[in-house]
């Protein structure tokens, strides 16, 4: 079982830590995705291994017409379709083995919160979940790599204790004012009058 003191690391390292392209791809997702370190981005990348090496040992076993296979594979999709990692209808286990870690880490909390317009930026929203500014339906919550499921995803908001509630903190009038200039900017310059012609 081993000492409580030290808890079993829950991701695993690249076997080779010095590829180049490897460690460009690291660093585009995590400044997309506002991830903290390197560590954060690897267990989502060990979530998404289990998923798959589950998928794969199912699929064999399928093969050898088990029983019990089929009754696993139901409840691994229906966890990953709870999860919104998977899309509602009928998945299958090759759908399983097509998602890909982007598809993980869109279900973290800074991301969704981010999403939903509650924050500038995923930085930004890791910060408030932080100081608790935020919550998932009835309770707090302070991890930023959270994975929200599909039917908590209406119920995250500002905490009612926050001062973020107000419509006037700094942070939501920021937020109103780079969304306003970033419509005027979609929407192009304004039409120009043309001058009126010489008689």
């Amino acid at each position: 079982m081993g000492d409580p003191k030290f808890v079993r690391r829950s991701y695993d390292k690249p076997k080779h830590p010095w590829e180049a392209t490897r460690m460009e791809e690291e660093r585009k997702l995590l400044a997309k995705y506002g991830l903290k370190n390197k560590r954060e981005l690897w267990k989502a990348q060990s979530i998404l291994r289990g998923f798959r090496r589950q998928a794969r040992d199912l699929q064999a076993r399928l093969r050898a017409a088990e029983p019990q296979a089929q009754r696993e594979t139901t409840l691994l999709l229906d966890r990953l379709v709870r999860l919104g990692v998977l899309s509602v209808g009928s998945p299958t286990n090759d759908d399983v083995l097509a998602l890909t870690t982007e598809e993980i880490l869109r279900r973290r909390l800074e991301w969704i919160v981010a999403a939903k317009g509650l924050a500038p930026t995923p930085r930004g929203a890791r910060q408030i979940i932080v100081h608790g500014h935020i919550t998932v339906g009835d309770h707090r919550v302070t991890r930023p790599g959270y994975l929200v499921k599909s039917a908590e995803e209406t119920g995250i908001a500002y905490d009612p204790s926050s001062p973020l509630v107000s419509e006037d903190h700094p942070i939501r009038v920021a937020m109103r004012e780079r969304e306003a200039a970033r419509e005027a900017s979609r929407a192009g310059p304004a039409p120009t009058e043309a001058p009126p012609e010489a008689p």
